[in-house]
């Protein structure tokens, strides 16, 4: 009779565990997409942050000695702790506004504008370099010295992008990684 009992529950353990991987795989076959990359390209860039009102007679608040670790990004579980792009549109990250000093460029544009496709309808495959210098379709780019720190999970000799105009930063656009829904700002070097 304990052998029977054995036997039974072993086989309703088997049983159970096969059907939960089948829900799962189900579910994954069904399209549950993930809330951030996994191929999801947003329809289009940040729209430009609304400044409040300064009052010109408050007193300056104190600038931060270490803005890069006080900011944070992952807005859920499972988020990542970059600046991303949610499935449904919404640009984390993205509310500093034009008064940021970070992106600040005494001569914007520099190296000219870029002209070789913004937007959804634009995927680019970076074919090589680093963040200092990475390029596509015969174009250089350079991520900002701020943001540095946000695409150590890029890779660099074929990671598929999309780049978007900056509407605050003048002189920076954005690249938008594709597989991890993850953004940096990026300046165009020109030709390479």
């Amino acid at each position: 009779m304990q052998r029977i009992i054995g036997i039974s529950a072993m086989f309703l353990l088997v049983s159970t565990a096969a059907f939960a991987q089948g829900r799962a795989r189900e579910g994954q076959q069904r399209g549950a997409k993930p809330e951030v990359g996994g191929g999801y390209i947003p329809k289009r860039g940040p729209a430009p942050v609304r400044a409040p009102h300064v009052d010109r007679n408050a007193p300056a608040r104190p600038a931060e000695e270490h803005p890069a670790e006080a900011r944070k990004f992952n807005d859920r579980e499972g988020h990542p702790e970059a600046p991303h792009v949610h499935t449904d549109g919404k640009w984390v990250g993205h509310e500093s506004g034009r008064e940021d000093a970070h992106y600040h460029l005494d001569r914007p544009w520099e190296h000219g504008r870029f002209t070789g496709g913004i937007g959804r309808g634009h995927v680019w495959r970076i074919g090589g370099g680093g963040p200092s210098l990475f390029w596509f379709g015969g174009f250089g780019w350079s991520v900002a010295p701020y943001d540095i720190g946000y695409v150590d999970g890029w890779l660099w000799d074929s990671d598929n992008i999309v780049i978007y105009d900056d509407p605050d930063h003048p002189g920076w656009y954005l690249a938008y990684n594709v597989r991890l829904g993850t953004y940096v700002h990026v300046m165009y070097m020109g030709p390479h």
